[in-house]
C-alpha cells in the first residue's frame, strides 16, 4: 500500500480538513483510501473513518516502536494511505510527524496556510524542505497543499513562486462549511459532526488527486526484530472472554486494541450509558472517552453499580483515563455536579476547565499488574482535564518515568484484581496481551 504523510507548518493550520478533502479527492478518483494518524489522537481518526468508511490506523513511534508502527501500517486496507500528521511537521520529541515519515520512508505533503500570502507560502515550504537536512532527518517534502487559498491570481502566485522541486498539489478554498466544531478535548467526534460531503467534494475539485497518488510510495516491511521497547507479539489464542464498554462515554480505543482482543480471545461489547448488564466474561476493558458528559446517565443506569460489585468479587477490570474516572467513587463535573461512579478505586475525580496533563508517558511497574510484570516498562499517552484525589493508603502499580500519571509520581490505581490508569497504551506495547493472559490464567 503506497502512502504519504500530510504534515503541517503548525498546529491549527487545517491538517484535518486537508486530510478529509484529500481522502474525498482520492476516492472520487477511484482509489480505496486507508486513513491514518501520526500521533496518539482518537478524535481526528474518528473524522477519517466517517469519510473513508474504514478505521484510521494509529502510527506513533513512542507508542508502537518502529516495527510496530510499520505493522500497523501494513494492516491497513486500501491501495493508498493518507497519514495525517500531528502538530507542526518537526514538533514533538517522542513521535513527531517527521519521525513517522522517516520511519515509513514515505514523502511528506506540506499543508501551508495561504490565507495571507503567495511568495511567502513558497518561502515557508522551502524552509521546511531544507530544515530536514539541517537536523539530519531523512524526510522528503515533495510539495504543498495550500490551505485557505483562493483561485485565480492567488493560486497562480503560489504556483509561480514554488521552486521546481516543490510541487503544487492543489488548494483548500475558504469555506465555513469546512470547519469542525470543538469542545474541551478538541474537535467533536466524526460521528457527531462529520464534515458535509458536498463541501468536501467542492474542495476536492481544487486538488490534484492523481498527482497525490503518484507521489505516494510503499514503506519497507518491518524487520521482525524485537527490542526492549518493541515487545514480541504472541499470536496464540487463549480461552477467555473480554467485555469492552462501547458507547458515547467510552469511545477512545485504538483499532489495533480491538483487533488484538479479537485475534486472541472472545470479545463482547456493552453500553454502560444505556444500562446494559455486564456480559458474562473473564475481564472488562473500559476505554477512555467522555464519562463527564454522560455522568448522570452512568450514575442512574445501574451498570457501574453492577461493575463495582463484580470487581469486589474479583472480576478484573482495566480502565484507561475515562475508564479510570468511571471506576472511581465519584465524578464531579466542571459545573460542580457530583455523581456516584462504580466505586472500585479509592479516588474521587474532578473535572477542570484546563487540561491537567498532556504528554507521551513511560511507566515502570513496581509490582505485577494487569498490563505489566514487575520491573517492566510500558509506553503510552496521557491527555485529560480531570484530576483524581486518592486515599492516603491507595496502592499504585506504576512509577512514572515520564509524564504526570495520577499524582505526579505514580499511575495505575489498583484495588481487588482491577487497575485504572490515566494512560492510554497501544496494543504494540504488549499491555493488552498481558491483560488477556492474566484474565485467562485467573479463570
Amino acid at each position: 500500500m503506497n502512502g504519504f504523510v500530510l504534515g503541517g507548518v503548525s498546529s491549527g493550520v487545517g491538517k484535518t480538513v486537508a486530510t478529509l478533502s484529500i481522502i474525498q479527492a482520492l476516492e472520487d478518483a477511484g482509489h480505496e483510501v486507508q486513513p491514518a494518524k501520526a500521533g496518539p489522537d482518537f478524535i481526528d481518526p474518528s473524522h477519517h473513518e466517517a469519510i473513508a468508511g474504514r478505521p484510521s490506523r494509529t502510527l506513533d513511534l513512542w507508542l508502537c516502536g518502529e516495527d510496530g508502527l510499520k505493522r500497523n501500517y501494513q494492516r491497513g486496507d486500501g491501495d493508498i494511505c493518507v497519514v495525517e500528521g500531528v502538530m507542526g511537521l518537526y514538533d514533538g520529541d517522542g513521535s513527531s510527524t517527521a519521525m513517522v515519515a522517516e520511519a515509513l520512508d514515505v514523502p511528506v505533503v506540506l499543508v501551508v496556510d495561504a490565507k495571507a500570502g503567495m511568495e511567502s507560502v513558497a518561502a515557508t515550504a522551502l524552509g521546511f524542505q531544507q530544515y530536514a537536512e539541517t537536523i539530519g532527518r531523512d524526510v522528503e517534502v515533495a510539495g504543498i497543499v495550500a490551505q485557505r487559498a483562493h483561485g485565480g491570481r492567488h493560486e497562480q502566485g503560489i504556483r509561480d513562486a514554488l521552486p521546481d522541486d516543490l510541487e503544487f498539489f492543489g488548494r483548500i478554498p475558504p469555506n465555513p462549511d469546512l470547519e469542525i466544531p470543538d469542545r474541551h478535548l478538541g474537535l467533536k467526534l466524526g460521528a457527531e459532526a462529520a464534515l458535509p460531503r458536498e463541501a468536501l467534494r467542492e474542495a476536492a475539485e481544487s486538488l490534484e488527486a492523481e498527482r497525490l497518488a503518484e507521489v505516494a510510495s510503499e514503506p519497507p516491511a518491518p524487520d521482525g526484530s524485537s527490542s526492549s521497547d518493541e515487545p514480541a507479539q504472541s499470536g496464540d489464542s487463549i480461552d477467555a472472554t473480554v467485555a469492552v464498554a462501547d458507547d458515547a462515554a467510552f469511545c477512545f480505543r485504538y483499532p489495533a486494541t480491538i483487533e488484538r482482543f479479537r485475534e486472541r480471545a472472545e470479545l463482547v461489547t456493552f453500553s454502560p450509558v444505556a444500562g446494559d448488564p455486564v456480559p458474562d466474561c473473564d475481564g472488562i476493558y473500559l476505554p477512555g472517552g467522555y464519562p463527564e458528559l454522560h455522568a448522570a446517565e452512568l450514575e442512574s443506569s445501574g451498570t457501574l453499580s453492577e461493575l463495582g460489585e463484580l470487581a469486589s468479587d474479583g472480576l478484573p477490570v482495566l480502565g484507561e483515563c475515562g475508564g479510570l474516572m468511571a471506576m472511581s467513587r465519584s465524578l464531579t463535573t466542571a459545573d460542580g455536579d457530583r455523581h456516584e461512579m462504580a466505586g472500585i478505586l479509592p479516588a474521587d475525580v474532578t473535572m477542570h476547565d484546563r487540561y491537567q496533563a498532556l504528554d507521551h508517558v513511560e511507566l515502570e511497574a513496581s509490582e505485577g499488574t494487569l498490563t505489566a510484570d514487575a520491573g517492566e516498562t510500558i509506553r503510552g499517552h496521557e491527555f485529560h482535564y480531570s484530576s483524581a484525589d486518592v486515599d492516603g493508603d491507595a496502592r499504585f502499580a506504576f512509577e512514572t518515568v515520564r509524564g504526570d500519571g495520577i499524582d505526579g509520581d505514580h499511575d495505575g490505581l489498583t484495588e481487588y484484581e482491577s487497575l485504572g490508569t490515566y494512560v492510554h497504551v497501544h496494543a504494540e506495547s504488549g499491555a493488552f496481551d498481558r491483560f488477556l493472559e492474566t484474565i485467562a490464567a485467573n479463570r
